[in-house]
């Protein structure tokens, strides 16, 4: 007995002291028995004040009202323990959070003796399990409303557990269609046949995280280029519960970047056309010098066996930098196209015994022509120079042998296609592609082939512009170019050119080679002299008249002072403000029948627009041969009958009114007068001479002078005050000062006078005396 009783004393002892806990009896009618000290202090009642009260004071007025006390002890006493957490009152009449367990009290006999309860304050506890969950679900709320990005939970296995508003947005799904399905439903079929999902969380599982992008595929079957990130989610154990799964879609910034570096690379190879195109203009005018001398050398070097073998060594030389100009010209689309509504088709099919031969026998050649197939306007020779060209480019790519295929087709674009091309229209489009089953190109070369020089043929085996001028012409010619090539798989080009409605035309007989004179006067306006004394040269062996002038301006003062002219030959590119069209316009109008003809290395879009020749230009290009030169020369003026020619040959009339000239040269240097005097009567303008100013005046007393050469120097008197007087009493009279003091005569502004400074050539004389009677004649006809 007393070792039961001293047990049951430390078990009371134990739970009076114990001061977190509110641990005390109830009757079977729920009044209070017994009071701890945990009671007190976290309820606020003393032993003396709760004794006997019903344990129901505890409870808020709604819980009461609600009963729940009373169905505390049923279902304790029905279940053996009521557990639950609820608001409790304390004495002040404060809340808080309390944890209650009651259990019930039975004798051995299972009569009831009343009810243990335990109550604990967990305010803490549900302060911060209210605030986990309030921050779980602010949490859950943003990941909800986020719609740039899908952002879902999967299983260890892969099955979604959990969908956002982004996913529905981005992948087209609801989370009723796609939670407890397999993610990788989102995978294109070749993606999910490669083992790629798996592949995604084999990564997270192992390394924590996969990054990576790749397609994915949308509810309606559509495709997107998508930024995926997954992490592997793990418990406190490490054991793995799932997958974070965040995927974004990035197709428009992959079509941004695709686009930015197009345009960069357009704007490169723009920069690197202009710069091509220049060099080109120049180096023609190199050869187009190198080409006429050789020419002009061939009659000194006939008989001679060794000097035309090296003669004819020199040309080639010049014809093979004039096909490199050319297709520089062509990939900087600067060149002078000449295009015909045509099916090319015929022109390929044509060609396919040339093809043969170019590529040799190791190479089998298919070609493959649509029988409906669609004309289109290109120029036919540069078509065949393409083809060509690109036929080459194949067989270099299949050194062991192989397939060559040219196919011809009707094909369209449309807004899906060109949305990822750049500056390319949709419409329908007339489709050449031509594939080898060669090496093929790497990604890096694929992007820099087209780039003029760039090749990865050896030194000395090709010049690495054969795609250059391919891709320029396409463009030129409006159309669209791409390469696709794959190493090992061999390479294709495609080359797709608008459709022309319009029928097709007869493409021009070729011009006869043989070498036809004339003597026609033709004005030749060149402002490099080295090019203008070459084709001066060229011309005046072919029997014609010519005439020179170094620039637009001199070439009209020339025309105005009266001379008869057939064919004006003018640069393109001119120095001055006065372009060359508009010099031809104004020409045209002093003579309607005047023939022109254009020549350049380099067009600049003076006479092309939309990369076509406009309506009536006729252009000879730089560097030409004689043989080109005469035929074209001569198709321009036509073909005399032969009664016709011998009447020119046998009474030639008088090529200009520039015999009818008289110019007094005043110059007190006697081999100076001689000179001028030379080169004045080899022109057919009559000369005078005087070593004096009064010399010059009684001479002009005496005869009349259409102009007069005054040297600023005179013995006697200076030649400003000369020309004053002449000014004054013969207002007739243009002015030509010749001085080697230069501009300081020029900027008188009662004297008007062409000014030329020593030392000065012939063709400079005879163009100023031109150019100042022209100018004189003017000033008369507007007073």
């Amino acid at each position: 007995m007393t070792s039961d009783f001293n047990t049951q004393r430390r078990m009371q002892l134990l739970i009076e002291r114990v001061a977190d806990y509110a641990i005390y009896m109830l009757n079977p009618d729920g009044t209070v028995a017994s009071w701890n000290a945990g009671a007190r202090r976290f309820k606020g009642y003393t032993e003396a004040e709760i004794l006997g009260e019903h344990f129901s004071r505890f409870y808020t007025p709604a819980d009461r009202a609600a009963g729940l006390p009373e169905r505390a002890l049923a279902t304790a006493l029905d279940k053996g323990r009521f557990e639950a957490e609820g608001w409790r009152v304390r004495k002040d009449g404060s809340h808080f959070w309390a944890s209650v367990v009651i259990d019930p009290i039975l004798d051995d006999d299972g009569q009831l003796l009343g009810f243990a309860k335990i109550t604990r304050d967990i305010s803490d506890k549900k302060l911060a399990r209210e605030a986990l969950r309030r921050s779980e679900e602010q949490f859950r709320l943003l990941v909800d409303s986020v719609i740039d990005y899908a952002i879902f939970v999967l299983s260890p296995e892969g099955l979604v557990t959990t969908w956002n508003a982004g996913a529905r947005n981005i992948k087209g799904y609801t989370a009723d269609e796609v939670i407890g399905t397999h993610f990788s439903r989102f995978y294109a079929d070749e993606d999910r046949r490669a083992g790629l999902p798996e592949h995604v969380l084999a990564t997270a599982r192992e390394h924590g995280r996969f990054h990576g992008e790749g397609v994915r595929v949308r509810k309606d079957g559509s495709r997107f280029r998508a930024d995926v990130v997954v992490d592997a989610i793990r418990d406190a154990e490490g054991r793995l519960v799932g997958f974070a799964k965040i995927t974004r879609d990035v197709t428009q910034r992959v079509q941004l970047e695709e686009a930015r570096h197009a345009l960069q690379h357009a704007q490169r190879l723009e920069a690197v056309g202009k710069l091509t195109g220049g060099v080109a203009h120049d180096f023609n005018n190199i050869l187009q010098v190198i080409g006429g001398c050789l020419q002009l050398l061939g009659g000194a070097v006939a008989g001679q066996p060794s000097g035309q073998r090296h003669l004819q060594m020199a040309l080639g030389a010049v014809d093979r930098g004039a096909k490199l100009s050319s297709q520089l010209l062509a990939f900087a689309r600067r060149q002078p196209l000449q295009p015909y509504v045509l099916n090319p088709g015929r022109i390929v099919r044509n060609m396919e015994e040339l093809v043969r031969r170019a590529v040799g026998e190791h190479v089998e050649v298919e070609t493959v022509a649509s029988a409906s197939l669609w004309n289109t306007m290109l120029d036919p020779h540069q078509l065949e120079n393409v083809v060509l060209n690109l036929a080459i480019n194949a067989r270099d790519a299949m050194p062991g042998g192989g397939k060559l295929t040219i196919e011809l087709s009707n094909t369209m674009l449309d807004d899906t296609y060109v949305s990822a091309a750049h500056e390319v229209p949709s419409g329908q489009y007339v489709l050449l592609a031509i594939s080898d089953t060669g090496t093929g190109m790497t990604p890096d070369v694929r992007e820099r082939a087209i780039e003029p020089f760039f090749t990865t043929k050896g030194e000395g085996q090709g010049t690495g512009l054969g795609l250059s001028m391919a891709f320029g012409f396409v463009k030129q010619s409006g159309g669209h170019f791409r390469i696709y090539s794959e190493v090992g798989h061999g390479t294709t080009i495609k080359a797709y050119f608008p459709r022309a409605l319009e029928a097709e035309q007869t493409l021009p007989e070729p011009v006869a080679s043989e070498v036809r004179g004339g003597t026609e006067t033709i004005l030749v306006v060149e402002d490099d002299p080295n090019v203008q004394a070459t084709v001066v040269g060229m011309l005046t062996e072919l029997g014609y008249h010519v005439l020179r002038a170094d620039d637009a301006d001199v070439a009209l003062a020339v025309l105005k002072a009266g001379v008869c002219c057939d064919l004006l030959f003018t640069d393109v590119v001119m120095p001055g403000k006065l372009k060359s069209t508009e010099m031809v316009r104004q020409a045209k109008a002093l003579l309607p029948d005047l023939k022109v003809l254009y020549t350049s290395g380099y067009t600049q879009n003076a006479i092309i627009h939309g990369g076509r020749l406009d309506p009536g230009v006729e252009l000879l290009s730089k560097p030409y041969r004689r043989e080109k030169l005469a035929s074209k020369v001569r198709h321009l003026l036509g073909t005399p009958d032969a009664a016709a020619a011998a009447q020119v040959r046998s009474n030639p009339a008088p090529r200009a009114p520039a015999a009818l000239l008289r110019v007094l040269l005043v110059e007190d240097d006697a081999q100076a007068r001689e000179l001028y005097r030379d080169i004045l009567l080899s022109a057919g303008i009559q000369a005078d001479e005087a070593a004096t100013a009064g010399a010059a005046l009684e001479l002009l007393a005496r005869d009349r002078y259409d102009a007069a050469v005054v040297d600023y120097s005179l013995p006697d008197l200076d030649g400003l005050t000369l020309a004053r007087r002449i000014v004054a009493a013969y207002p007739g009279v243009a002015l030509v000062f010749a001085s080697g003091y230069g501009s300081l005569v020029a900027g008188v502004s009662d004297v008007t006078a062409r000014v030329l400074t020593k030392p000065f050539t012939d063709l400079q004389l005879k163009q100023a005396l031109l150019a100042a009677v022209a100018d004189r004649t003017a000033t008369a006809q507007r007073a």
